[in-house]
């Protein structure tokens, strides 16, 4: 399989977003597995990552990798609100390059916060890991 040909694919069906946000789903994902210990658990449902927790990783990992422009550069990627997260997770989903459970949907990515606001806000505060320092 080649992902970048894949990326492109789902980026020519839908637009709104550019392969760069996928791309980066994919990293921050695999931060927050690591972030929560589940990358060397035995089974795939005990990997599970919940959309709430998916977004806690994303907060966190683009600040890391971005800081204070980490709003700009998702603007930039098309991305404005959490649920355009589920959406780019649901892609891919879709595409069959991430699984998911029964239980999950589009709506747990809805209103989870404020992305520009909470970027800002942990650029600023330097946050970690579910809000401590």
């Amino acid at each position: 399989m080649n992902l970048g040909r894949k990326l492109r694919e789902i980026v020519a069906r839908d637009p709104r977003f550019k392969v760069d946000a996928y791309e980066f789903v994919f990293r921050a994902l695999d931060y927050t597995m690591e972030r929560l210990d589940r990358r060397n658990r035995p089974d795939e449902e005990s990997r599970h990552i919940s959309g709430p927790e998916l977004l806690e990783g994303i907060r966190e990992y683009a600040v890391q990798q971005f800081g204070y422009l980490a709003r700009f550069v998702f603007e930039r990627w098309g991305v404005r609100t959490t649920e355009d997260f589920g959406e780019i997770v649901f892609n891919l989903v879709d595409d069959e390059l991430l699984r998911k459970r029964p239980e999950d949907t589009r709506e747990d990515f809805r209103g989870v916060y404020d992305l520009a606001q909470a970027l800002d806000r942990a650029a600023l505060e330097g946050i970690s890991w579910e809000g401590g320092s």
